[in-house]
């Protein structure tokens, strides 16, 4: 048994100055799940502020928002993934499914080469 931890492969797409990688997939994904930018924001230990400076930057970078919000009060806001927040995280997830299945016989040989502690 080796004290080697499992590689991981983490892919960011840049599209100039803006770009998606995993946090955002993940905070997409939990504001889908919880249906609160705050409580994502929350399950990755991340500030409300964070949270909201990463869905604004999303929003401003597609041609329609990701991320659809209501303010809190008596309806109790909240908010959920647009029909393009769904595709682009649909998309991004297919991504990675593939570029890791394609990676993996290279992660495994790199693996193979490292030096065992």
């Amino acid at each position: 048994m080796s004290n080697t931890p499992s590689p991981r492969l983490r892919l960011r797409v840049h599209f100039g100055p803006t770009m998606l990688g995993p946090g955002k997939a993940d905070l997409l994904e939990l504001i889908d799940e919880t249906g609160s930018i705050s409580a994502a924001g929350r399950a990755m230990k991340m500030s409300y502020k964070r949270a909201w400076t990463l869905v604004d930057e999303m929003n401003s970078a597609y041609r329609a928002p990701l991320v659809i919000s209501a303010r809190g009060g008596p309806e109790g806001g909240g908010a959920h993934l647009s029909e393009t927040g769904r595709e682009v995280l649909t998309l991004y997830r297919a991504m990675m499914a593939r570029v890791e299945t394609a990676a993996e016989p290279d992660i495994r040989a790199l693996s193979a080469l490292l030096a065992r502690r």
